[in-house]
């Protein structure tokens, strides 16, 4: 049989890291920081994503695998912390499908402008989360059309809000958070503004995921870097267009519960535009918004089953996670996603029904993904520097700069992860912040009890030639 055509180009890639990377639901919360936005969107793209971006670049180049981020933290610090690592980004993949599969039904009942009864809830959440989980045990040069319409479809609806609320404030001059002097620019000099961190970070994530998409690539060690520079550039501009727009359309209250499309609708109602035409556009941009947060699950569940199978692999995880398809999928990873994010959305919505604060303890669920998935690139910008000291692997691309440039590029980034994930959990360390998010803070401890009794069991590459060679002795 002939060698396997190659399914996945550079322009797929590039595609590819900007929908991963570009995940229009953040757009609000992101904006509901208010004007001190745009100092930690320059701050953390110049600390945080260019670091991370040519890091993942280099690694991914030089050591293409689908098993991307484990691999090359196990590389660096062995089996135990890659587990840590497999197990964190596992986890917190089917608590993100849950939020994601609410967030279809509330832009449903909000373009359509009807109540969803229990029913209705339960059917279309359910079928979201098993319609990704279905497809996720395709490979990704099977699905690349799916990715690549959803990237298309958040270039457009996003790069029209941000330009939309351009025009509206040029022609209009108001803006539901005007800015006055610089000062309004900068952020709030006091603890809590530091949890904006990990709202931000969260929406660089997901670089190394195209470093699992290497099998399916004509020359990976070429084309990853370039994907991730081009496609992270990219996403920092489609980033801060709509964020800009919801800014200018809602005040920082609004745009903590309210989303995309009505942004749209406050900013073409302004313009005098008719509410049945700004109805139709509505509804178009709500069934786009819904089919990006197909295509972003999509685009992310190749690269967290391959780390869930390879730990499986090296019992990290349970050995169903490394179950494969005749596509070498890990598909029964991608069913045991659609299994646990069903029983979160069953849980949420019983204890929605039956309590007034439910739904503040269903989020926590999606706060929990978020600290989880922070966490699991933690061990990420320390692996880099390992490598590049103890493997002499020739590197196809290389992070450029002297020892001191490479320290910085390494440990800045690692220093505001762990800020975002501690101030995520604990915000200004007040007594009300810490008793409200007391669910989180507990649920993150047990999430990393497990880990490390996952961590404990298993064994050390090196453990069975030492344990051979002391019975040959013994012999």
């Amino acid at each position: 049989m002939g060698k396997k055509k190659k399914k996945f180009k550079l322009m797929d890639a590039i595609l590819a890291t900007v929908c991963i990377t570009l995940v229009a639901e953040s757009v609000t919360p992101s904006a509901a920081i208010g004007n001190s936005q745009y100092f930690w969107w320059i701050l953390l793209i110049v600390a945080f994503c260019v670091p991370y971006g040519l890091i993942s670049a280099e690694l991914g180049s030089t050591f293409p695998s689908d098993g991307g981020m484990y691999d090359w933290v196990k590389k660096a610090f062995g089996p135990k912390m890659g587990a840590r690592v497999a197990w964190n980004y596992w986890i917190n993949f089917p608590l993100w499908i849950a939020s994601l599969a609410v967030a279809v039904t509330d832009v449903i009942a909000g373009i359509f402008e009807i109540e969803l009864g229990i029913v209705a809830l339960l059917v279309l959440q359910l079928g979201y989360t098993w319609l990704v989980s279905i497809l996720g045990t395709m490979r990704i040069g099977e699905n690349k059309w799916i990715v690549n319409i959803g990237t298309f479809f958040k270039i457009l609806f996003m790069v029209s809000l941000g330009l939309l609320g351009i025009y509206v404030y040029a022609k209009t001059g108001e803006s539901a958070n005007p800015i006055q002097s610089v000062s309004d620019l900068l952020p709030a000099m006091d603890l809590a503004g530091l949890s904006f961190l990990s709202v931000i970070i969260f929406n660089f994530l997901g670089f190394e995921v195209v470093a699992t998409f290497a099998e399916d690539m004509e020359d990976p060690k070429k084309e990853i870097p370039k994907a991730l520079i081009i496609g992270g550039s990219l996403m920092a501009i489609f980033y801060l267009l709509p964020a800009t727009g919801v800014n200018i359309a809602m005040s920082l209250e609004q745009a903590e519960s309210a989303g995309i499309t009505e942004s749209f609708a406050i900013l073409l109602t302004k313009l005098g535009v008719g509410a049945d035409a700004v109805r139709i556009i509505v509804i178009s941009v709500g069934l786009m918004f819904i089919y990006t947060m197909i295509a972003n699950i999509v685009s992310w569940s190749f690269g967290v089953n391959s780390v869930a199978k390879y730990s499986a692999e090296d019992g990290g995880l349970p050995k169903l996670f490394a179950k494969t398809n005749k596509e070498d999928v890990p598909h029964v990873a991608s069913i045991l996603n659609g299994i646990v994010a069903s029983v979160i959305i069953v849980v949420g919505m019983v204890m929605d029904n039956l309590s007034e604060n439910a739904s503040n303890l269903f989020w926590t669920f999606f706060s929990f993904s978020l600290v989880t998935l922070l966490l699991s690139y933690v061990p990420l910008f320390p692996a880099f520097l390992k490598l590049r000291k103890t493997d002499k692997t020739k590197r196809e691309y290389k992070v450029p700069g002297n020892n001191l440039v490479i320290n910085l590029m390494t440990y800045v980034p690692f220093i505001l992860l762990i800020l975002g994930i501690v101030f995520t959990l604990f915000g200004d360390f007040s007594k009300e912040y810490i008793d409200a998010n007391l669910p989180l803070i507990i649920g993150v401890i047990v999430s990393l009890i497990i880990q490390e009794i996952l961590a404990a069991m298993v064994k050390e590459e090196n453990e069975e030639p030492k344990k051979a060679a002391k019975a040959n002795k013994s012999n």
